[in-house]
């Protein structure tokens, strides 16, 4: 009798695992498609490109707080907050700034650099995480990590010929690429040490904290587009173009149900099972992009591509080995 139950459970979570990775691999890789497409492909007859990077984020944020509150409303849970108002501040500032530096690095790098470059987020989490946890590391995970920095640095320093920018100044174009890419890893590495702490340090479910920092960031961000005077421009831009309006609709939609898929994803199978989900999606956007926006591949970015992602499967699949409690789980996104 054991036995058919046995294999329910299996097809169970067979199910539950196909769920989970073709929700988290259909979602992120149409959000990246969507990225490159609204920062680097122009609109309309007159050929006008979209500048207003704060403007996706606003757009995105309330519609993930709209979205967290109805799950918060339909599980009968109160939405007080459980720690201080300031510290989901502080969260959604670094993560406001992530996304900023994000869609704004698209004007000057390709998507595959911009991928590829994200790879490298575990070095500075690793900085941060000694800084404000106190966490320690072994030799692997700074071998590991020089390995994915060496990587990155050969895909970004020897790019194919013919893969330009719109946005293409030469060598400034280059170091702003770099620049505003360095800028995503520190905010990025600030926030998911940040929020791993706030998890740690209170009794708080995943839809309160995303409730209370999207809300902040929607607050933030449209008090940066006010000030700068690019509120009714991006209202303008969408309303002339009714193309992008949709592709902004469609990259704050499959943002948000990223966000529940990757927390399913996590609940369920663990971390280790979503970092190489992650691992596999970025490897498959970088190759989806070069098919769809026709980037080319030097061959030393061929190189670096497999010194990155042979380190990021190495160290997923060391993960899984018994080991000491001090090493975070957190990197592994």
């Amino acid at each position: 009798m054991a036995e058919p139950r046995s294999v329910d459970l299996k097809e169970t979570k067979f199910r539950k695992g196909v769920f989970a990775v073709v929700g988290i691999m259909s979602t992120l890789l149409i959000y990246g498609l969507l990225q490159e497409k609204i920062m680097r492909v122009p609109y309309g007859p007159n050929k006008e490109f979209f500048k207003y990077s704060l403007f996706l984020v606003f757009c995105n944020r309330i519609t993930t707080s709209a979205v967290s509150a109805g799950a918060l409303l339909a599980s009968k849970k109160a939405l007080d907050p459980v720690a201080p108002v300031y510290k989901y501040c502080l969260v959604s500032i670094t993560n406001i700034l992530t996304t900023t530096c994000q869609y704004e690095a698209l004007k000057y790098v390709s998507f595959p650099v911009q991928t590829l470059a994200k790879c490298a987020k575990m070095i500075p989490v690793m900085l941060w995480s000694t800084v404000i946890m106190q966490k320690h590391y072994k030799a692997q995970d700074y071998f590991l990590a020089f390995l994915v920095m060496l990587g990155c640095a050969l895909f970004i320093l020897y790019p194919a010929a013919g893969d330009i920018s719109p946005y293409d100044r030469g060598t400034e174009s280059t170091v702003w690429g770099v620049s505003l890419m360095i800028g995503y890893l520190g905010f990025d590495g600030f926030t998911s040490t940040f929020q791993d702490n706030l998890f740690k340090g209170y009794d708080m479910e995943i839809h309160n904290q995303i409730f209370y920092t999207t809300s902040c960031s929607c607050i933030l961000s449209l008090t940066g587009l006010i000030l700068q005077g690019h509120l009714l421009m991006a209202v303008d831009f969408v309303y002339r173009h009714n193309d992008c309006f949709f592709d902004i609709a469609l990259l704050s939609t499959v943002a948000t149900a990223s966000q529940f898929f990757i927390s399913y994803t996590i609940r369920t199978f663990g971390a280790l099972t979503f970092a190489t989900i992650m691992t596999t999606r970025q490897l498959v956007s970088i190759l989806l992009s070069c098919l769809w926006f026709a980037h080319p591949l030097s061959w030393e970015q061929s190189v670096g591509a497999v010194i990155v992602f042979g380190s990021l499967y190495a160290r997923s699949f060391l993960k899984n080995r018994p080991q000491k409690p001090s090493s975070p789980e957190h990197l592994q996104n």
